[in-house]
């Protein structure tokens, strides 16, 4: 049975954070959400959490997982960014956008894209998800939480609750989130590429 952590939206209670963050140190699996629907969230390296989420959502291997940054600096550690994607990126930061970029050395290589190498990562702009990266001090595996047979995220943690309740450890409730997901922005050749227009304006990449 999943936990269930009440954090406040705009003011998250460092030791309810501490909570979340305790669980995925030690190789739970948690939904939480964040500026574009409920997302499911895991250790960079936890393999174990990577085949759940997969199991979850019915992935194949190449589906782009992402890597959740707290900032540019972060994000930078773990993807290529030259200077006309950095730009770009910058400016969409942080927000509801997913970026498809080259990996570091530093991502695990079971979490790439098996032929293009690349892996997807996004800073977002919610309040509890920035609370849990700093918590934590590294990026977070994740995958939106769109269920099999479902084109958005769901949005609510009391039914994240009820449909996920033996298949998570933990679920964060902070009230209702947008379903929109995020906008999916292709740089490997970089020139952007829309693989997926959700929440993000993708006037700036068009």
């Amino acid at each position: 049975m999943a936990r269930y952590l009440d954090i406040h939206p705009d003011n998250p209670q460092p030791r309810t954070v501490a909570q979340a963050v305790e669980i995925i140190r030690d190789g739970g699996l948690v939904a939480y959400p964040t500026d574009s629907g409920y997302a499911l969230g895991a250790q960079l390296g936890n393999k174990d959490a990577l085949e759940r989420i997969k199991a979850i959502r019915r992935l194949d291997d190449k589906h782009h997982f992402t890597l959740v940054c707290r900032d540019f600096a972060q994000l930078g550690q773990f993807v290529h960014i030259d200077n006309a994607v950095f730009r770009a990126v910058k400016h969409a930061t942080p927000g509801p956008y997913t970026f498809i970029l080259p990996a570091t050395p530093e991502v695990p290589r079971r979490l790439l894209h098996p032929k293009k190498r690349t892996v997807g990562a996004r800073i977002p702009d919610h309040a509890v998800v920035q609370a849990l990266l700093a918590e934590l001090g590294e990026p977070l595996l994740s995958s939106s939480l769109i269920l099999p047979g479902h084109e958005e995220a769901m949005t609510q943690g009391w039914e994240v609750k009820e449909e996920l309740d033996q298949a998570v450890d933990a679920v964060i409730e902070s009230g209702e989130v947008t379903a929109e997901p995020t906008t999916v922005i292709d740089f490997l050749d970089g020139v952007p590429e829309v693989v997926r227009e959700g929440a993000g304006d993708v006037a700036a990449f068009a």
